[in-house]
C-alpha cells in the first residue's frame, strides 16, 4: 500500500497508481489514476479532495472512513473480469457512529465501465454516501445498494442518490432504506467545505 499527501500529476501526464492507502489530513489528488480490481482505493482516514481521477476496480475498490469529495471523476467499473455473471460493489464506506463527518461525496462524476454493480455497501454500521449530479451507465444493479452484513443497521447507514442522470439512476426500484436528503444538506455535502473550512485545497494548487 502506498500513503500519499498532496499528491498533483501534470495535465499531460498523468499519475498512474496501483492500488493505495490514503492516510492522514488535507491530502489532493488531481487527475491520478487508481487502477486495481479489489480494494483499489483504501480512503482510510482524514479529510481528501480527488478532482478528473480515474478509480477502476470491481468490488469495494473505494473503502475506507475518509472524509472525501470525489469531483469529476470517472468510476471505471471492470466487473466482466471477475465473470459474465458477477456482481459488485463501487464503495463500501466505514463511518462508525453518528457523530462521525467522515462520508464519501461523488459529485459530477461518471460511473461507466463493464459488468454489474452495486454503487455500495456499508463497511460500518454508519456508512455515509452521496451520488450528484453523476451520469450512470447501464451497469447499476436496480436495488442500487446493498446491506452486506448490517441488516440491524439499515436505519443508521445514509446512502443517497440526488440530481442524477443516465440509464444507470433510475430510482424506482432502489431499496427502500436509502435516504432521502433535503437541498440544505445536498448543498453542504457537496459543497468544497465539506472537506475545507479552512482553504488548504487552495493553499497549494488552484484547480
Amino acid at each position: 500500500m502506498t500513503i500519499i499527501q498532496q499528491l498533483r500529476a501534470p495535465r499531460s501526464n498523468p499519475m498512474l497508481i496501483i492500488a493505495a492507502m490514503i492516510s492522514g489530513n488535507k491530502s489532493y489528488f488531481y487527475r491520478v489514476g487508481f487502477f486495481g480490481l479489489q480494494d483499489t482505493l483504501w480512503d482510510n482516514y482524514g479529510k481528501h479532495y480527488y478532482k478528473f481521477c480515474t478509480i477502476e476496480g470491481a468490488v469495494d475498490f473505494i473503502f475506507g472512513a475518509g472524509q472525501s469529495l470525489f469531483e469529476r471523476c470517472s468510476i471505471n467499473v471492470i466487473g466482466r473480469a471477475l465473470g459474465k455473471w458477477f456482481v459488485g460493489y463501487i464503495t463500501a464506506q466505514a463511518r462508525e457512529n453518528p457523530k462521525d463527518s467522515n462520508g464519501f461525496v461523488f459529485k459530477n462524476c461518471n460511473v461507466s465501465g463493464n459488468g454489474s454493480t452495486f454503487l455500495g455497501r456499508p463497511w460500518r454500521p454508519y456508512a455515509k454516501v452521496l451520488f450528484y449530479n453523476t451520469s450512470m451507465a447501464n451497469i447499476i444493479q436496480p436495488a442500487g445498494w446493498d446491506l452486506w452484513d448490517s441488516s440491524q443497521h439499515e436505519n443508521n447507514i445514509m446512502f443517497a442518490e440526488y440530481g442524477n442522470f443516465g440509464p444507470g439512476s433510475n430510482t424506482s426500484k432502489r431499496v427502500n432504506w436509502t435516504t432521502t436528503l433535503d437541498l440544505k444538506t445536498v448543498d453542504m455535502m457537496t459543497n468544497i467545505s465539506f472537506i475545507d473550512s479552512e482553504g488548504w485545497v487552495h493553499q497549494y494548487q488552484q484547480f
